[in-house]
C-alpha cells in the first residue's frame, strides 16, 4: 500500500476513534500505519495534525461539545506519546544542538508545540519540551541552566501576544534567539516580526529548516524597550484599556441591557455567556491596540459572528455591543477607529458555511 493511501485511511480511522473516545483504537491506528511504512513524521503532521484541526472545526460548527473536544485532544496527545516511547523506536542521535520548545504563558493549546518538539527530535535535535502555559520567569531560569541554541515559542491565541512580547525580549536579553510559531503570530508571522522575534516558522517542517540554517544569537547587552518595537504604545491606550478591563466589561454589559431589550429575557446562563463574549471582545480590542492592527480585531469579530450564528444567537447583537463599548472608550481615538473597522467588517461579512464534515488527508 502506498504511503498516501495508508495516510488517508489512517486519518479516517483516527478521526472515528477520537470521536468514539477510544484511545486504544486511536493508538492502534497510527501504529498499524507505521507498520505499513508510513513515516513517524508523516503520522504526526499528516494524520494527527489534520485530525486535531478537524476537532476545532467541528467544535466551531457546534457539532461536538467542549468536552468532546477536550477528550479528542487528550487522546491525540497520548497517541503522540505512544509513538515517541514505543519499545522498537529508533531515534537519531541528538547531535544537531539543543532547543527549548514552550508555549507562551497563558497558552493552553499545547499540541502544536508538542508536534514541533517531536519532529525536531526526529531530525536530531535535543529538545526540552516545557509544555503549555510556561511562565516567562520559569522559562528564563531554564534557559540559564541549559543555554540552548534557540527557544521555539508557540502561541495559538492572539490575546497572548503582549505576554509573548515580554517572553521574546526576556529570552533575547540573556542571549538566546527566539523562533516564534503558531496562529497567534498572524498571517506570515506578521506579529512575530512586530514583536522582534528573531525568526518565524509556519509549521514544524519550516522550523526544522530555520534551525538548520542557524539563528544568530542576539546581543544580550542591548537594552530594548517595548516602545522601541511598538512606538504607538506611547499613547497609553493599550495600557489603560487593559488595566480597566473589568470595569469596561461591567459597564458595557449594563449598557447592553438598555440597547438590546432581548437581553432582559436572558437566563442567568445566557447572561454569563454574554459577559464572557464582551470580555473576549475587550481582550481582542486591547491586543489589536497593542500591535496596532485592526485586522486582528475584525478577524475575531467575524469569526465570533459565525460561532454565534451556528449556536442560534443573533449575530446582529455584536454591532450593538460595539456601540455600547464605544461609549466607554470615547477618549481613545485608536480604539474608536478599530471599533469602526469592526462595525464595517460585520456589515460586510457573509456567514460562511462550516466546512463539510468529511475529512480528507
Amino acid at each position: 500500500m502506498s504511503e498516501p493511501t495508508a495516510t488517508a485511511g489512517a486519518v479516517q480511522r483516527l478521526w472515528q476513534a477520537v470521536m468514539d473516545g477510544d484511545e486504544h483504537r486511536a493508538a492502534a491506528t497510527v501504529h498499524d500505519a507505521l507498520a505499513q511504512g508510513v513515516s513517524q513524521e508523516t503520522l504526526l503532521l499528516q494524520v494527527i495534525a489534520p485530525v486535531q484541526e478537524k476537532v476545532g472545526i467541528e467544535w466551531a460548527a457546534d457539532r461536538i461539545s467542549v468536552a468532546q473536544e477536550h477528550a479528542a485532544t487528550a487522546i491525540n496527545e497520548r497517541v503522540i506519546a505512544s509513538l515517541a516511547h514505543r519499545p522498537s523506536a529508533t531515534r537519531p542521535a541528538p547531535d544537531r544542538g539543543r532547543v527549548t520548545v514552550a508555549c507562551v504563558d497563558g497558552e493552553w493549546h499545547a499540541l502544536p508545540a508538542r508536534l514541533v518538539a517531536e519532529v525536531l527530535t526526529l531530525h536530531g535535535w535535543r529538545v526540552d519540551y516545557l509544555g503549555a502555559q510556561t511562565p516567562t520567569s520559569h522559562l528564563v531560569t531554564h534557559l540559564h541552566l541549559t543555554n540552548p541554541d534557540a527557544v521555539l515559542l508557540s502561541g495559538s491565541i492572539p490575546t497572548h501576544l503582549p505576554t509573548a512580547h515580554a517572553a521574546v525580549t526576556a529570552c533575547q536579553a540573556i542571549g538566546v534567539p527566539v523562533l516564534a510559531g503558531g496562529r497567534a503570530f498572524g498571517p506570515q508571522g506578521r506579529y512575530a516580526a512586530a514583536l522582534g522575534a528573531d525568526r518565524w516558522a509556519a509549521d514544524a517542517r519550516a522550523a526544522v529548516a530555520v534551525l538548520a540554517a542557524g539563528i544568530p544569537r542576539p546581543d544580550a547587552s542591548a537594552i530594548r524597550l517595548t516602545v522601541d518595537d511598538l512606538p504607538h504604545l506611547a499613547d497609553q491606550e493599550y495600557t489603560l484599556v487593559a488595566q480597566s478591563r473589568t470595569q469596561i466589561v461591567k459597564q458595557t454589559l449594563a449598557d447592553l441591557h438598555d440597547r438590546y431589550p432581548a437581553m432582559r429575557a436572558y437566563s442567568s446562563a445566557q447572561h454569563e455567556r454574554t459577559a464572557e463574549d464582551i470580555a473576549h471582545i475587550v481582550d481582542f480590542l486591547a491586543t489589536a491596540l497593542y500591535v496596532d492592527d485592526p485586522d486582528l480585531f475584525t478577524t475575531f469579530l467575524t469569526w465570533t459572528a459565525g460561532i454565534l450564528t451556528v449556536r442560534g444567537v443573533p449575530a446582529h447583537s455584536l454591532p450593538t455591543g460595539l456601540d455600547a463599548l464605544a461609549g466607554q472608550l470615547h477618549d481613545f481615538p485608536r480604539a474608536l477607529k478599530m471599533l469602526d473597522h469592526g462595525r464595517t467588517a460585520l456589515t460586510e461579512h457573509t456567514i460562511r458555511p462550516v466546512p463539510d464534515p468529511d475529512i480528507h488527508a
